[in-house]
C-alpha cells in the first residue's frame, strides 16, 4: 500500500472517531462510525486482506450500522443537552491520551522493520504440505488444491477456522446478538397508559 493511501485512510478513521465523540446528535455519531468503518476497510484492502475489507463494508457498515441507526430512530433519542464540563474528566482523558501516545511510541521504537514473506507458489505449496501433514486439512480438499496452485484461498481458510476451531464462540455470539435485538425491540415498545 502506498504511504499516502495509508495516511488518507488513517486520517478518515481519526476524523470519524473524533466526530463520534464531538457530535451531539446520535444519528450523526452513528454515521461517523460508518466513516470510521470505511477507513478501516481501506486499511484492510491495503494490507491485501481483500475479503476482510469487503466483509467490513458489507457486514459492519451495511448491516450492523443500519441496525444501530434504525434502533436509534426507533428509540427517538434527542440531542444531548449542553451542560457545564468539570475539569476532572477532561484532565483524566488528556492523561490517558498522553499515556497511550507514550506506550505507542515505545512499541514503535522496539518494532523490527521486517517485511512479510512473499506469497509465491513454493511458499504456499510448502504451507499446504505442512497443513496436510498435521492433519488440519485434506490433501484433496479445496484449500490444499488452491495452495498448491499458488492461490491463497482466504475465504475457505476463514470459513474453516470459524466453523471448526471457533464454532462454539460463533454460536454464542449469534445468541447474544439475538438477545440484544429482542431487548432493544422490547425497550422501544411504547406502553399504552390505559393498559
Amino acid at each position: 500500500m502506498p504511504s499516502y493511501l495509508f495516511w488518507l485512510f488513517s486520517a478518515v478513521m481519526l476524523i470519524g472517531g473524533g466526530a463520534v465523540i464531538a457530535l451531539r446528535n446520535p444519528v450523526a455519531s452513528a454515521l461517523a462510525v460508518v466513516t470510521c468503518f470505511v477507513g478501516l476497510a481501506g486499511l484492510f484492502v491495503g494490507l491485501s486482506a481483500f475479503f476482510v475489507g469487503v466483509i467490513q463494508i458489507l457486514v459492519y457498515t451495511g448491516a450492523v450500522m443500519v441496525l444501530f441507526i434504525f434502533i436509534i430512530m426507533l428509540l427517538n433519542l434527542q440531542d444531548e443537552a449542553k451542560r457545564a464540563k468539570p475539569m476532572t474528566p477532561i484532565l483524566a482523558g488528556l492523561g490517558l491520551v498522553v499515556a497511550f501516545v507514550i506506550q505507542l511510541l515505545g512499541v514503535l521504537a522496539r518494532s523490527p522493520d521486517t517485511v512479510a514473506p512473499a506469497l509465491d507458489q513454493a511458499t504456499l505449496a510448502e504451507s499446504a504440505s505442512a497443513l496436510v501433514n498435521s492433519g488440519s486439512i485434506a490433501a484433496s480438499g479445496k484449500i490444499a488444491t488452491a495452495l498448491n496452485a499458488g492461490r491463497l484461498p482466504d475465504v475457505h481458510l476463514i470459513g474453516r477456522a470459524l466453523f471448526t476451531d471457533y464454532n462454539l464462540p460463533l454460536q454464542i455470539l449469534g445468541v447474544i446478538l439475538l438477545v440484544a435485538t429482542v431487548g432493544c425491540v422490547a425497550l422501544s415498545k411504547k406502553t399504552n397508559p390505559s393498559d
